[in-house]
């Protein structure tokens, strides 16, 4: 398991595009919604997505999982594996302090 990557809202998309550059991080790519994907290296990815002005901003680290991976019953499965739009299954697991966290999966057969 690794941190696969970091989804982050924002009330302006080119400010905190910007922010990460600054940081070095490099555009991947953009989208026409105001939201786009930025990597620094071989480690996670950062996924910026601007959100309306009256919503307060979250975050969430995504985990990568194996394929094949099945919760055990000691976690506690806020949401069972989904299909994504881009390609993978995602799942979201509370750890014991309540705070969630995002599995995130290959498709498989």
């Amino acid at each position: 398991m690794s941190v696969e990557a970091v989804f982050l809202e924002t009330h302006n998309w080119g400010t905190a595009a910007r922010f990460f550059q600054d940081l070095g991080f490099e555009l991947e790519f953009e989208t026409d919604h105001n939201s786009g994907q930025l990597s620094s290296g071989d480690g996670a990815y950062v996924f910026i997505a601007e959100i309306p002005e009256d919503r307060a901003p979250q975050s969430r680290v995504v985990l990568q999982v194996p394929a094949t991976f099945e919760p055990d019953s000691s976690l506690e499965v806020v949401t069972p594996f989904e299909e994504t739009h881009y390609g993978t299954r995602e799942m979201t697991v509370r750890d014991p302090d309540g705070r969630l966290w995002t599995l995130q999966a290959a498709k498989h057969d």
